[in-house]
This record gives structure tokens, sequence and C-alpha cells, in this order.
């Protein structure tokens, strides 16, 4: 099974140019609450008047619209962020990947995976358990997105010397698909 993702890793980085740029625009099927409720949609108040109308949120955010980058310059909490509005998450770790590399893994993912029932928030990935055997080819199709570059997998054993962390160590696939989406330009919601 190795084989078979470190093959599909090496045609993949043959076969396309990665880029650190935010991706352009793209069709939205959503609208009002629905945006505002998906992390990979939200701009908070960065929506132009235009899109506010398009997508059905005039009335919804407040009147004045914030700029991407103003809102970049007062960010505050990494992990509130990447709930909220993981556009700008991306881009503040990509501007920043020398600071926050250490954050979002190594060393401090250790810490997170031991802590990550009491830090979780919303789903960040799959779950798999041996009851399921039989089933996760139909669970596959949960994913919300019809896409998919790159997987990371965990057993959650062995995690950073910790011992078995069962399915607290989702935070290992979480810090690394972060790394390999701000240090390699993968689209995140192709991960």
């Amino acid at each position: 099974m190795w084989n078979l993702v470190r093959a599909s890793a090496t045609r993949l980085s043959r076969s396309r140019r990665f880029s650190t740029a935010i991706p352009g625009p793209c069709i939205v099927h959503k609208r009002g609450t629905d945006i505002l409720h998906d992390p990979w949609f939200n701009k908070d108040t960065g929506f132009p008047l235009t899109e506010r109308d398009r997508l059905g949120l005039r009335g919804l955010l407040p009147p004045r619209v914030i700029s991407f980058e103003q809102q970049y310059a007062r960010f505050r909490s990494l992990n509130r962020l990447h709930d909220r509005n993981e556009t700008l998450y991306y881009r503040v770790l990509i501007d920043n990947i020398n600071d926050f590399a250490p954050i979002i893994y190594t060393p401090t993912v250790g810490l997170v995976c031991q802590n990550y029932s009491g830090l979780f928030r919303r789903p960040r990935g799959m779950y798999f358990c041996a009851k399921d055997k039989g089933e996760m080819m139909s669970m596959i199709y949960n994913w919300p997105a019809h896409q998919v570059d790159m997987i990371v997998l965990t057993d959650g054993s062995r995690i950073l010397g910790l011992g078995d962390l069962g399915v607290q160590g989702i935070g290992i696939p979480i810090g690394k698909l972060d790394m390999y989406v701000a240090a390699a330009g993968i689209n995140p919601q192709k991960v």
C-alpha cells in the first residue's frame, strides 16, 4: 500500500507545478449563512459588496468591508483562524512558515495530540475503525471534497514517542497536511 502512495505522490509532483498563490475565483454552490459557516469559503468581512449581493450575504455581515490584508494584520489565534477563515489561515501560514512550522508540527503537535479532545472544535479528517470493515469504500464518499490530491494516514500508535494516542493522533495528519499546503503549494481544498 505504501508503495502505491509513494508512487502516486511521485507522479503528482512530476505532473504539476505547485504555487503558494491563493487560488483564484471558483464556482460556489452555497449561499448566505452556508458560506459563512464554511471556513473554505468564508472571508469574514472581506467580501466586497458585489460578492455579498451575488452570494446572498448582504445584511448577514457588518456593512464595513475589511480587506484580506487588514484581516491578516490583526489575526490573533492561529487555531481559531483555521476554524473561521481557511484562506486567511493558509496565507498567514505561507507567509510565516518558518515561525509557524514548529507550532503546527514538531514539536508542538505532540502536545496537541495529547490534548486533542479538549481542543476539538470541528472535524478535520476521517476516522475508520475495525467495525467499519467492508464499509470504508462507501464511507470515503462522505468526505465533502469531490477531488482529493493528497491523503495522510495514521494509526495513532507510537506518535513522537508518546505511545498509542488512538483517535487523538489525528493531529499528526492535520499538521502534515498544513505543512504540505504551506510549503508545497498544495490546494487545501484537495487534501
